[in-house]
């Protein structure tokens, strides 16, 4: 399951928890991409608990996005990923040094008052010297 909110302007969260197959991941990526519009200096808040690995379908639907994924990465500046996993938040934290222009920071479940509040600092790249 993947549930996809916006609470405000510029945040979208998403809660993804199981397996995902290629229906699901088709809706999912599709209401992504439609509650990111109008997004700029966004912020993302991205829980992951009770991770299955996606079928084989959701992965074919998945690379089929990817052009209109990457895309996304230029609205979000920040993204906070809450995982039960530590080998999620380790890839989370890996991915955020291989995208420059978005900073991305694990938290584990236990930590959403951390995650809101890193969430709500400035970026560290446009804070004075």
């Amino acid at each position: 399951m993947l549930k996809i909110t916006k609470p405000s302007d510029n945040r979208v969260d998403l809660e993804l928890s199981g397996t995902l197959d290629a229906e699901s991941m088709r809706d999912a990526l599709s209401e992504l991409i439609e509650k990111s519009e109008g997004v700029s200096g966004g912020k993302m808040l991205y829980k992951i608990s009770g991770f299955a690995f996606p079928t084989l379908g959701a992965i074919g639907v998945e690379m089929g996005y990817l052009p209109k994924l990457f895309g996304l990465l230029g609205k979000f500046d920040k993204c906070a990923v809450m995982s039960d996993a530590s080998w999620i938040r380790t890839a989370a934290e890996l991915e955020g040094r291989m995208f420059p222009g978005i900073d991305i920071k694990a938290f584990g479940m236990e930590d959403g008052d951390a995650a809101e509040a890193w969430l709500a600092q400035g970026r560290a790249d446009s804070m004075p010297v």
